[in-house]
């Protein structure tokens, strides 16, 4: 996967600055450890002083900290350089991923680019705006090293990444002293983090190989129950609290297998109750959520509540925000052929929804839609744009980083519309119907219409297109369909159960969103090379280079942005370059490991190239929980 950059804390989460020890970081480590075993020891003695609970998170962290770092130090490096065991250096991994766990809340929260350097996916990042390519580094990286097998040739590079690791956890240690922490910071990250179990941990994102994610999503749920405890009001919202949390970890300790874990249950019988609970012991101590305009609401309940995501957070300036005159004055706007108007050519031929038609799903139904002037087509196939609006970036190169951008970029192209939108404001203008609604959508509007007001209008009627209330939805909200019938079948769930897990199209196609934006502060939206064929089985790949077209660095050939799965059933043709007519034919080429797994070199495939095996019933099953994404309303 690739972002454009990396991501930001939410707004609420104070940075701190970059570490440099006068010690050294072995002398640090000694120092650390016994200030961080010391401060415990001494916060547990009946004669300390009352500590404020956000001082006891930060000391809670260090000491935590420099557990990881003693493992590091003193098991799993000297394993690395003398040991002819494999099995001892997994195991001494497998401990330092779950020491890593217990920092995740607030290295994440707050460290998000050194975090990605310790536990980031095993793959460059791009920066494709600065034209910089960083090599990863970290837990995953070294995962790959040791996992499924060891191979001794390659010890010097294992010492070189686990060292490597041991610099960047240098950058964690003034997380106690630098960093500016309230109480609703703490409990913003904790609640974060849940949803980080929901959405990545048990779809096994960070440990492709080890499958180690279900013992890790425990030790990530003891961690907020240590982290939660310095809140104990000795209160019924709190034991309520405490007994959720022994259910869920002692549930999660329990499962047996990756793969047949019931994702489904453990989401609406504990993960939904947790974060529910969160918020209400968090509210009922009077911490209040921030206010702020995030993607995911600060007040959502559960990554599933109605209206849990903001559209707005994506506009580009506050001005630029929905109201509901601009979403009618869009949804006018986006049915006109004004706007592919022109001096030169003059006419009108097509508008916004002669390709995003609203009964398609706001798609077309094309492989290729003809280009404007009959004699070709246009480049890729036509997306849909409902919930387009929850992604940092548009098009399926990410050339446009808001739907103001898109619009402007389709209504210019000679092959897609070919208006103008200057030609457009004046035709506009002259129009006293439509004069009265631009002042009622853009109050402020004080001489003539602007190319930009055009732009933000077909951008609200873009943000007002997020649906997320399909049955699978409804379902996970515990909804029934008044029947007293399950909304999902045994069927549906496994499908699910499968998306989620051994799949792995969870990993790509991130919950709850289904696209490529990445949880749990959605902030960044990943592009992936997965080997599309001109034509289904084919062993030649589409000439498109996607988004190297853009950016000429060699990781983005053939890289296109991961679209959303939601309401799919009605999107067909699929893929850029609509090569394939079904669902069954997609599945089967991720079942087969995508390009590569086709017989097409692709050296810098994304996707991974295993096959996955899935049976035949096992692909009905996920099939059949695609169609549960659908929106009819």
């Amino acid at each position: 996967m690739f972002r454009n950059k990396s991501p930001q804390p939410p707004k609420g989460g104070s940075k701190i600055g970059e570490f440099k020890s006068p010690l050294g970081g072995w002398g640090l480590f000694l120092l650390t450890t016994f200030t961080g075993v010391f401060l415990l020891n001494y916060l547990d003695s009946p004669t300390a002083k009352p500590v404020a609970a956000t001082e006891r998170v930060k000391q809670q962290f260090s000491h935590d900290l420099a557990v990881f770092r003693a493992l590091i130090e003193t098991r799993f490096l000297p394993l690395a350089e003398r040991s002819a065991s494999a099995d001892s250096m997994k195991t001494a991994f497998l401990a330092c991923r779950r020491a890593y766990k217990k920092l995740e809340p607030f290295a994440e929260y707050y460290l998000p680019a050194t975090t990605r350097l310790v536990n980031g996916p095993p793959l460059p990042e791009i920066e494709a705006e600065d034209n910089r390519i960083s090599e990863p580094g970290g837990l995953q990286v070294i995962e790959e090293l040791i996992f499924p097998e060891f191979d001794v040739r390659r010890r010097n590079d294992l010492i070189r990444e686990i060292k490597k690791l041991r610099r960047e956890l240098v950058r964690y240690a003034d997380f106690e002293k630098d960093t500016d922490l309230t109480d609703a910071h703490v409990f913003d990250a904790l609640r974060l983090q849940i949803f980080r179990i929901i959405t990545l941990g048990i779809s096994g994102f960070d440990t492709p190989r080890c499958l180690n994610a279900l013992p890790e999503a425990a030790t990530s749920v003891h961690t907020l129950s240590t982290y939660l405890s310095f809140y104990n009001t000795k209160t019924p919202d709190f034991y309520r609290l405490v007994q959720i949390l022994q259910s869920t970890e002692k549930h999660l300790n329990q499962a047996s297998d990756f793969n047949t874990f019931d994702r489904f249950q453990f989401i609406t019988e504990f993960a939904n109750p947790l974060s529910t609970q969160v918020l209400a012991f968090q509210q009922q101590r009077n911490i209040q959520p921030f206010n702020e305009i995030r993607a995911l609401r600060t007040d959502a309940k559960t990554l599933f509540d109605t209206n849990a995501f903001n559209p707005d957070f994506y506009a580009p300036t506050v001005a630029t925000r929905s109201n509901p005159a601009k979403i009618l004055l869009g949804k006018k706007l986006f049915s006109d052929p004004v706007l592919s108007a022109g001096d030169d050519p003059p006419g009108g031929k097509r508008s916004c929804a002669s390709c995003h038609q609203p009964d398609k799903a706001f798609t077309d139904g094309l492989p290729k839609n003809a280009s404007l002037s009959g004699r070709g087509f246009v480049r890729r196939n036509t997306p849909t744009l409902l919930n387009a609006a929850l992604q940092n970036a548009q098009f399926y190169d990410l050339r446009a980083q808001t739907l103001e951008n898109q619009s402007s970029e389709v209504i210019q192209n000679v092959d897609e519309m070919h208006g103008s939108l200057e030609y457009a404001a004046r035709t506009l203008q002259q129009n006293n119907v439509y004069r009265a609604w631009f002042e009622k959508a853009f109050p402020t509007l004080r001489d003539s219409i602007e190319p930009i007001h055009i732009q933000n209008a077909l951008a609200a009627y873009e943000r007002s297109l997020v649906r997320l209330n399909s049955r699978f939805d409804r379902a996970m909200r515990e909804q029934n369909n008044g029947t007293g019938k399950p909304l999902l079948s045994t069927e549906e769930r496994l499908g699910f159960n499968l998306f989620m897990g051994k799949a792995k199209c969870g990993t790509c196609h991130f919950l709850p969103l289904f696209n490529g934006t990445v949880p749990p502060v959605f902030t960044q939206t990943e592009s992936e090379v997965i080997g599309v064929p001109v034509q289904p089985n084919r062993r030649q790949i589409d000439p498109d280079p996607g988004r190297y077209a853009l950016f000429r660095l060699d990781p983005l050939k053939y890289a296109f942005k991961t679209p959303t799965v939601r309401n799919i059933v009605q999107t067909s043709p699929y893929m850029h370059n609509g090569a394939y007519q079904t669902l069954e034919n997609v599945l089967e080429f991720y079942n087969q490991g995508g390009g590569r797994g086709l017989g097409i070199r692709l050296e810098n495939q994304t996707l991974p190239t295993d096959k996955l095996d899935l049976t035949d019933r096992e692909q009905s099953a996920l099939l059949a929980f695609l169609k549960t994404l659908s929106d009819h309303n």
